[in-house]
């Protein structure tokens, strides 16, 4: 008899999270490579956090994608910046994209042990259930140093399953989305101040779902 195939991971498991990301990394550098030039509200959350975090500080771009924009963007502010991923893919394609900035394959909730002055994540909650929100934050909490800065960029609604991707990859995908009384709610279990939350609506050329950026500080 033939080999059996191996089972398909878990939805929204690590292992998951590889094989989706690694398989659709390059249909995304394709969408997302000049994504921030169309984005001004994204852009000032960005650098309003890098002036948060001392010049020099250690950052995490946590889930950085094939793009690796965010990395390249708070390392020109100054910042000691590493793009980490799950996905090799997406880290071999924003090593192209950006030699000069570092990247890693690393999984963002095993970080504790990092001792960072911040921490960003764009978009990298939703490929895992809503119920891993806690532990996400928690491991985040772990590696920043007391005043450490986190900046989280999340879809709003309410959505925790597998849906077709939404972005036209052909891939059936995890999709997590939150409120902003979940964010809050994790961030200060985790022992975050949430120093703002704000709502901005999508642009044209966005999944048309209203973003939340939420700014917090290590306590």
């Amino acid at each position: 008899m033939p080999d059996e195939p191996p089972p398909a991971p878990e939805p929204g498991s690590a292992a998951d999270v590889i094989r989706t990301w690694d398989a659709r990394a390059d249909h995304y550098l394709r969408l997302f490579r000049h994504e921030l030039d169309g984005k001004p509200f994204d852009l000032a959350a960005l650098h309003a956090f890098a002036g948060r975090v001392t010049e020099g500080g250690t950052v995490y771009d946590a889930g950085c994608g094939p793009c690796g924009h965010v990395t390249e963007l708070l390392a020109a502010r100054g910042l000691d910046v590493l793009g980490i991923d799950l996905s090799p893919r997406c880290v071999a394609l924003a090593r192209e994209e950006k030699p000069g900035c570092r990247f890693a394959v690393m999984d963002q909730r095993e970080i504790a042990g990092a001792r960072l002055d911040g921490l960003v994540s764009y978009y990298s909650l939703h490929d895992q259930p809503k119920r891993e929100l806690p532990a996400a934050l928690a491991a985040w909490a772990a590696a920043l140093r007391p005043g450490g800065q986190l900046l989280i960029v999340a879809k709003e609604g309410t959505g925790d399953h597998v849906i077709d991707d939404p972005l036209g990859s052909g891939l059936r995908v995890y999709w997590a989305e939150f409120t902003q009384d979940e964010l809050r709610a994790a961030a200060g279990a985790a022992a975050f101040r949430v120093d703002d939350c704000t709502v901005r609506e999508a642009y044209e050329d966005e999944i048309p779902t209203r973003r939340i950026h939420l700014a917090a500080t290590r306590a």
